[in-house]
């Protein structure tokens, strides 16, 4: 426990963080993000973009998302209504965990969760009407977007739901697989 926040490292640098919550009759109170504890654990500051995302249909998946260097992207997210399982593949060259990932289920009691840059992030909603915010480290560049194609076979991902039920933009649907663009990441740890 530190600053009244519990620490639950998921997998290999992604980080979830419960804070206390403060009930009373009205309801409750509870932090939702503190530069301070960041700063403590050596994860970074200079959060400077925030972001929403809504999905109306349960097993709307979004991503596998993420941004080259110069501007890659730690990702600090909350969910605010639903529930989302959430996966990160590392794709840092550097680390022992290089092409592996790892998911967890997400929902609006659970804190916040944090994803280093380095990581291709995505999520499928288990709930209609999901909503989440996160905060990035970096502006979003549309010439350094990329991402890897959810069907990925080397991945090969147990999605939490059947194919025919998906709910995806024509962009993800159509990310090229991580075979066809591993030669332009430069990440390393």
């Amino acid at each position: 426990m530190v600053n009244n926040v519990s620490i639950e490292e998921v997998f290999n640098d992604v980080i979830r963080f419960r804070p206390i919550k403060h009930n009373d009759d009205r309801g409750f109170f509870s932090e939702i993000y503190r530069e301070d504890l960041f700063l403590q654990l050596g994860l970074g500051k200079n959060f400077m973009q925030d972001n929403f995302s809504y999905s109306k249909k349960k097993y709307t998946i979004r991503g596998l998302h993420f941004q080259l260097p110069p501007k890659q992207q730690k990702k600090v997210l909350k969910i605010i209504s639903g529930k989302i399982w959430d996966i990160f593949i590392d794709i840092r060259k550097s680390s022992p965990n290089y092409k592996k990932f790892s998911f967890i289920e997400h929902g609006k009691e659970d804190g916040w969760l944090y994803i280093p840059d380095g990581y291709a992030h995505g999520f499928c909603t288990l709930e209609d009407n999901t909503e989440l915010i996160y905060k990035v480290d970096n502006y979003f560049d549309p010439k350094l977007d990329k991402g890897i194609n959810f069907l990925d076979p080397y991945f090969n991902i147990n999605w939490p739901c059947n194919e025919d039920e998906i709910i995806i933009s024509d962009k993800d649907k159509n990310l090229p697989f991580f075979e066809d663009i591993e030669e332009l990441i430069s990440f390393s740890l």
